[in-house]
């Protein structure tokens, strides 16, 4: 029943190659810095590694706008790189996904060169068009501080394309079945090179009614399509899916009951209720999100996060839960973006607290789902405001205090991106630092990664919100063929006694935590109280005590 479902319990680890690692000295990381560094994920326990575009690109939009679907960029690295970094991750035990970014190109591809070259063009129909801009819907301008109408006027051909992003960025027409199949292409072409799978861009735009002319294929077909032949070439392999959409809409797809469409979904509504919860210090939130959320379909998955690679979006809050989030992690408006996300990382919105941060990663990692990282978090990297855009939290990787925090050999003015500087520079916030403290952020998240694998419970039980009787705690159990698994969290800075009761277990059995030295009894009808410190989080086993694993107090 578990047999190729690697990715229900996986450690996702986003990273982009541009900003890891710098293997030649030309200031940029490649596929080759990247191989140097790829110890530190295993050494951290990361089982997946999901790569953000390689290909190659004019950079408007860190990579996304692609002009070669089939290639390394060639300031990445060649495509005998990429194999090799293939090759060095499957020898550490690591799976690799990559972004499937299929929505649009670059108006600098070929194919979009030739379809504004005439209308009778070979590829003009992969691409929308229409002779006058249809209605614009305010909301559905995902970048509202670059663009101001969905459509482009085009002079050599007269007719306007459509590009959902940005102008540059013209979106592909997936109601024509070549455009459709070309996908497919190129799906099978990385696959052959290794790939398990991909992340696949901004899901709900890739299939969408854009004129009244289209003959709009089923975008639930679409996918299930898709999906079909991802498991034809391999029946292990993954699609990774970024839908931001209330549960009602976003469990479509993963194909509903089937679970034949959308692999894994990240669950940005429980990300964004987590932040609310934070802001207030009280867990209600959170445990509405979590007892709202659907059940995946058996052979489907959450995906869950804290930080990812975009503006930490709050879309789904309301305006006043918005406000109060960027009161307490972003009040200035230089930290806020498109007035809906925050474009900081979280140990700087935590105002460089370790303790509550250690409880935020602690959480994610206990939350029933697959958890994602994205690169730094586990050092607790910083965000340079002085950079436009999303591009304040994607700054090179920080791995020793030397020169260019050891992401590069090259001179600092061949650096494209600055890091941050003063408390969140390489100075103060790297990698070399962080693997001889016991006491690190590193060290806490290999932690909790190795308790994670250890209790498979989280990832593939059933889950159950607990009533704590105190609003800052947050508690929920995981049970499993006769396991359970208890995680309990104070989003408080004051310390508290929490009282739990957990049905069906007894006096026969006790709670041993997993992260901390300590045993709770449990009463027999099933209640066990014990204290929380400040920010405190516990991750406990139930076992009878003849099973329980040892603290310190057996050992002497």
């Amino acid at each position: 029943m578990t047999s190729d479902l690697w990715w229900k319990n996986a450690v996702v680890y986003c990273l982009d190659i541009e900003t890891f690692a710098d293997g030649d000295g030309d200031g940029i990381g490649d596929f080759r810095g990247a191989i140097q560094r790829i110890d530190h994920l295993d050494r951290m326990g990361v089982t997946c590694i999901w790569l953000m575009p390689f290909f190659p690109t004019p950079d408007r939009d860190d990579g996304y706008d692609i002009t070669d679907f089939y290639r390394v960029d060639p300031r990445l690295g060649t495509l005998g790189d990429f194999v090799e970094f293939m090759r060095v991750a499957r020898d550490r035990g690591m799976r690799v996904i990559a972004d499937l970014v299929v929505n649009h190109t670059s108006d600098q591809h070929p194919w979009f060169k030739d379809a504004r070259s005439g209308r009778d063009s070979r590829y003009r129909d992969w691409y929308i068009w229409s002779d006058k801009p249809e209605p614009d819907d305010p909301k559905g301008i995902v970048f509202p501080d670059q663009e101001d109408s969905l459509w482009e006027y085009d002079e050599k051909t007269e007719q306007y394309y459509f590009h959902r992003f940005y102008r540059f960025q013209p979106d592909l027409n997936t109601t024509n079945p070549e455009v459709r199949d070309e996908i497919a292409r190129i799906l099978g072409f990385w696959m052959e090179l290794g790939l398990s799978g991909f992340r696949v861009d901004a899901v709900p735009f890739l299939v969408e009614q854009v004129t009244d002319s289209d003959e709009l294929p089923d975008p639930h077909e679409f996918f299930s399509c898709l999906r079909a032949f991802l498991s034809r070439r391999d029946g292990s392999a993954i699609l990774l899916g970024e839908v931001n959409l209330p549960y009602d809409d976003l469990v479509r797809y993963f194909g509903n009951d089937l679970g034949d469409e959308i692999t894994m979904c990240f669950d940005f509504i429980t990300m964004q209720r987590s932040y609310l919860s934070l802001a207030r210090q009280d867990a209600g939130p959170l445990a509405a999100a979590l007892r709202e959320r659907p059940k995946a379909p058996k052979d489907s998955q959450w995906a869950t996060f804290v930080r990812n690679h975009d503006e930490l979006t709050l879309d789904k809050l309301s305006e006043a839960e918005r406000e109060e989030v960027f009161a307490a992690f972003g009040p200035d408006k230089d930290m806020q973006l498109f007035g809906r996300g925050l474009r900081r990382r979280v140990p700087t919105m935590l105002g460089g607290d370790l303790d509550r941060i250690k409880m935020v990663y602690s959480l994610l990692f206990s939350l029933p789902g697959t958890p994602v990282l994205f690169y730094g978090e586990e050092i607790g990297m910083g965000e340079n405001l002085e950079l436009e855009g999303r591009q304040a939290v994607r700054t090179p990787m920080q791995w020793t205090p030397h020169r260019n925090g050891g992401f590069s050999d090259a001179d600092p003015s061949k650096v494209r991106i600055p890091m941050p500087a003063g408390d969140y520079g390489p100075e103060k916030v790297n990698v070399s630092a962080q693997e001889r403290d016991p006491g690190s952020l590193l060290s806490w998240i290999t932690r909790l990664i190795r308790h994670y694998r250890d209790c498979p419970e989280l990832a593939w039980g059933e889950y159950a919100v607990l009533d704590t009787g105190v609003d800052a705690v947050f508690a929920h159990r995981a049970d499993r063929d006769g396991e359970t698994v208890v995680a309990v969290h104070n989003l408080g800075e004051t310390e508290v006694e929490v009282e739990i009761t957990l049905d069906g277990l007894g006096s026969s059995t006790v709670l041993t935590d997993l992260l901390v030295d300590g045993t709770v009894e449990i009463s027999g009808d099933g209640r066990a109280r014990f204290p929380m410190g400040r920010y405190g989080c516990r991750w406990f086993r139930a076992s009878t005590p003849e099973t329980a694993p040892a603290d310190s107090a057996d050992v002497s």
